[in-house]
């Protein structure tokens, strides 16, 4: 039986935590654990067969194969395709591979990126064989959404009439790039999952670094030293053609592809007839199909260089790669993608190192997703990030006023398949934090959201997986507000900044600093004596003998007096009011004595007035929206996940809460805390396994 949701987050975080994930220690993916199934084969004298992603059409996936060519697939292992395979024959390189039938040309051209940076492609292509212990299983390493995995398989790869279907390598005794996509089709859910997408993407999943995509129509004006340092840093560096009028690959008369993804291979200067000429090297995954403009393979400008740089450069063969000047390769691709483990290319002063703060959370429709600007009414309810920027370290000073923040926003998906991955539009903002809300505690209120503080905004929210922009933020403290484009769209999110500066970052999320007019319960000396005995009097006429009353009993007395004309549903339910009976009572017996029962009276009465003081739209149930107010006001922080969890367990589909509901949320949420503070440090709670099992079965 799979863990509750709740639980798995708990254990994740605490993992991340303590270092797993890390690119050293990685999670284990699908909880398959590499070496222990490695070592049982061994033991077992079996090949491993991957039974979480098994060869079969359930890998494939949907709509790559026609279904006669579907049941021609045969999933094969190397050793039944070539008398000797290898993983690797003479190292790595771009040139080892060719696209198959898969449109996954924007994962092949990042994984020709890769073989440029050895010790890039070691983190995510460990170093195996066939030979030593083979037992038909391999490893490979991606970082996915903030953590670092380790993916397992079994080397079965699919075949029509002998062939792989998907990527081959030139020489058919080299096995590592159709093992890699076979773990990377793995973690997108199948191999028809891997197809469309950018280079950008697979990048960022083999660094788990920092990504920077430049648009080619509006190049900015250094983009030559920009392409020279990252080429001289350990980058990954990608592009893509635009679509043609179809979907389809479109061979151009130049020799270009439209709609396709290249890997840029190199970028140097050289001098022709005298002149300074700046040229880019790129790289077409399929292996074939070059540009044949100006500088390629056969162009006669290459006799206006020396020997030595044609000599250098030059290689005169259809491999898919060719050389083009700055400006053509600027007129024939739409995006640049440039992905490195840390920004400092940026600039040429390498003497400021970045920081780097990750932050994880969620947009959950009715609590915490507002949306843009455009609703200033909601706007405030979005996740919020504090950050105080220091001063920049002497060494940095003369840069002051240079661009000193990068922040990248990306969205997180619930899916397990990428290709049902629907990313929603989203952007953030930043404003600056004057000196009268630095002393605020706890989330900004609307009040606080003056467009005049703003001093960044995504130019445009897009439905992309990332989106990044760089900043210049003068020392001081701000507040960056992730979002949605459109209000009430649930999904979770990785905020990541890099500063040059050191950065102090929480997020703000429990509630404001509101003094609440009333106390849970004042003492209003007589008044509240008389209250009492009355109720003790109206007890004792629907009490058994023994002045108790149990679940059944409660349901009535809630139902039928004490809350009668003020719910809109159907009244409590008999669980709830056992869940009640438990909570309040104190000698475990499964019923309320007097005081019990009035102390539980009570509770439901504040309850209830704060309900219809907080229900603004009247109508008799609380918008989720409104649910963060009217649990401050019964006195308790609360952060946006507990608001979302809040909102998950208690709300309906709807988007709203009944007072039956708010009722039974809060009054939970008042003794679980009470429950804790009773057993706890304040910190940290320890429980035998009995007294947890006691405590969460009945209470």
């Amino acid at each position: 039986m799979p863990h509750p949701g709740v639980c798995v987050n708990i254990i994740n975080a605490r993992h991340l935590k303590d270092g797993n994930g890390t690119i050293t220690n990685p999670q284990k993916f699908l909880d398959q654990d590499f070496e222990q199934l490695k070592q049982y084969c061994i033991i077992k004298r079996v090949r491993y067969i991957d039974d979480m992603f098994p060869p079969d059409v359930r890998s494939i996936g949907t709509g790559l194969l026609k279904g006669d060519d579907l049941k021609r697939v045969v999933w094969l292992r190397p050793h039944k395709m070539v008398p000797n395979p290898m993983f690797e024959l003479d190292g790595v390189s771009r040139f080892d591979f060719g696209q198959g039938m898969l449109g996954n040309c924007w994962f092949l051209a990042s994984i020709g990126a890769l073989t440029f940076q050895n010790f890039i492609l070691r983190q995510v292509v460990p170093h195996q064989t066939f030979n030593e212990d083979y037992c038909g299983i391999f490893h490979f390493r991606f970082w996915r959404f903030g953590r670092w995995v380790d993916v397992v398989i079994d080397d079965k790869l699919p075949t029509i009439d002998g062939r792989m279907i998907f990527v081959r390598s030139k020489d058919p005794t080299e096995f590592w790039p159709a093992l890699l996509e076979k773990a990377y089709a793995k973690v997108c859910g199948s191999y028809s999952d891997m197809n469309a997408g950018t280079p950008a993407e697979a990048m960022v999943d083999f660094t788990g670094g920092v990504h920077m995509c430049i648009d080619l129509t509006e190049p900015p004006p250094h983009l030559w030293e920009l392409m020279c340092r990252a080429g001289q840093s350990k980058s990954l560096m990608g592009c893509g053609t635009p679509q043609g009028a179809t979907s389809d690959n479109t061979v151009l008369p130049n020799g270009i592809v439209q709609g396709h993804a290249y890997t840029v291979t190199g970028v140097k200067q050289m001098t022709s007839q005298g002149q300074p000429v700046h040229l880019v090297r790129l790289w077409n995954p399929w292996g074939e199909r070059e540009w044949i403009g100006d500088w390629s393979d056969k162009s006669p400008l290459w006799q206006t260089v020396s020997p030595q740089e044609r000599e250098m450069c030059l290689s005169v063969a259809d491999n898919g790669e060719f050389w083009m000047t700055l400006e053509d390769f600027c007129r024939f691709y739409s995006d640049l993608d440039i992905c490195c483990l840390c920004p400092d290319f940026l600039e040429e002063n390498t003497s400021c190192h970045w920081k780097t703060s990750f932050n994880e959370g969620r947009w959950v429709a009715g609590t915490t997703a507002g949306g843009c600007m455009n609703n200033m009414d909601l706007f405030w309810t979005n996740p919020q990030y504090q950050v105080k920027i220091d001063e920049l370290l002497r060494e940095c000073s003369g840069k002051q006023g240079e661009k000193n923040m990068l922040v990248s926003l990306m969205q997180k998906p619930d899916k397990r398949n990428r290709r049902l991955v629907q990313n929603l539009h989203i952007g953030f903002s930043v404003f600056e934090v004057n000196i009268t809300y630095k002393s605020l505690k706890g989330k900004f209120p609307a009040s606080f959201f003056n467009p005049n503080r703003l001093v960044y905004q995504t130019k445009t929210y897009a439905n992309a997986r990332e989106v990044m922009g760089f900043l210049v933020l003068k020392p001081g403290e701000y507040l960056i507000v992730p979002s949605t484009f459109n209000p009430n769209e649930t999904a979770s999110f990785i905020l990541t900044i890099l500063s040059k500066a050191e950065t102090h970052i929480h997020e703000n999320s429990d509630g404001h600093d509101h003094e609440h007019e009333e106390a849970m319960e004042e003492d209003k000396g007589t008044e509240n004596e008389e209250n009492d005995e009355n109720k003790r009097n109206f007890f004792r006429q629907y009490s058994d003998k023994y002045e108790e009353v149990d679940a059944e009993q409660l349901q009535r007395l809630l139902n039928e007096n004490i809350l009668k004309g003020d719910m809109k549903s159907g009244g409590f339910s008999i669980d709830v009011c056992r869940s009640m009976v438990a909570l309040m009572d104190t000698s475990t017996t499964g019923k309320l004595n007097g005081e019990e029962f009035i102390g539980l009276w009570k509770k439901v009465v504040t309850y209830k007035d704060i309900f219809f003081r907080t229900d603004v739209s009247k109508t008799g149930t609380l918008l989720l929206s409104e649910l963060r107010n009217a649990v401050m006001a019964s006195g308790k922080r609360v952060s946006d996940d507990m608001l979302n969890l809040l909102a998950l367990r208690y709300g309906a589909s709807s988007g709203h809460i009944t007072l039956e509901s708010f009722i039974s949320m809060v009054l939970r949420f008042d003794c679980m805390s009470q429950i804790f503070g009773q057993l706890s440090n304040g910190m940290n709670m320890t429980l035998l396994e009995s007294e947890w099992m006691y405590l969460s079965m009945y209470t």
